[in-house]
């Protein structure tokens, strides 16, 4: 993947590529220290991926990608500062590393490329639909107005439909996202996260009680003391999943 790192520190863009060395499909194709700079050779060489930091002189990370023409590359954002984590998902960023960068961390950042890369690739057979499944210790973006979030997902207690909407339930928090509660459904890890009927999705480690319901269901109380009934149908799974 042609790759281009953009950032004013120049100990951090050696350092950057120093890492890079270690993953052979990524192509360093080019440096640059500003915004100024990296635009023309983005128009230029195309790249497919940028590392960008956020903080520079004179135009921002953000601002540098609201003004490139054309097709934007993949975005992996590198900054010292993590309040920008947020906005940086706006932007549809793959990922986000704080500084200093770590070798573990820049490998799962590019294991993120690498799938967005191949759930694009056109193939003869069925569309690939293997987004990465997220469990409780994936961090998710979450932007609900000006509002936006950094969040662990096992911090999430509960997931609501709301419609074309989904309410997520963490600390005190009530953001909405634009998803179906199905969508939502296909990319968390069910061992984490249980439907528990047509609305709701709960996280089964936020369970304090669980009491029998009408008709054969379920009421599950979550710390916090959300109380969300388990349909019939889903006691019946919920039981297996969770007994002996």
């Amino acid at each position: 993947m042609k790759t281009l790192i953009v950032d004013d520190e120049r100990l951090a863009r050696n350092e950057l590529r120093r890492l890079l060395e270690n993953f052979p499909k990524i192509q360093v194709i080019g440096e640059a220290a500003n915004a100024d700079e990296a635009l023309p050779m983005i128009e230029e060489l195309e790249p497919e991926l940028l590392f960008l930091d956020i903080q520079m002189p004179g135009k921002n990370g953000f601002e540098l990608l609201q003004s490139i023409e054309g097709k934007t590359p993949e975005v992996i954002f590198t900054t010292a500062y993590d309040e920008y984590a947020i906005k940086a998902f706006e932007f549809n960023a793959l990922d986000y590393l704080l500084k200093p960068v770590e070798l573990a961390r820049l490998s799962e950042a590019i294991h993120r490329v690498e799938e967005e890369q191949h759930v694009h690739e056109p193939s003869g057979n069925a569309p690939n639909t293997s987004a990465k499944i997220l469990g409780e210790n994936d961090q998710v973006f979450v932007k609900d107005g000006e509002k936006c979030w950094f969040v662990k997902l096992g911090k999430v207690r509960l997931f609501e439909s709301m419609g074309n909407y989904v309410r997520l339930y963490f600390d005190d928090q009530k953001p909405l996202v634009l998803k179906s509660l199905n969508a939502l459904e296909d990319r968390l890890n069910p061992a984490t996260f249980f439907r528990a009927n047509r609305k709701h999705i709960i996280n089964l480690q936020w369970i304090e009680k669980i009491e029998p319901w009408f008709s054969g269901g379920l009421l599950v109380t979550l710390r916090g003391g959300d109380k969300i009934e388990i349909s019939r149908r889903q006691a019946i799974r919920f039981k297996d999943l969770l007994s002996l």
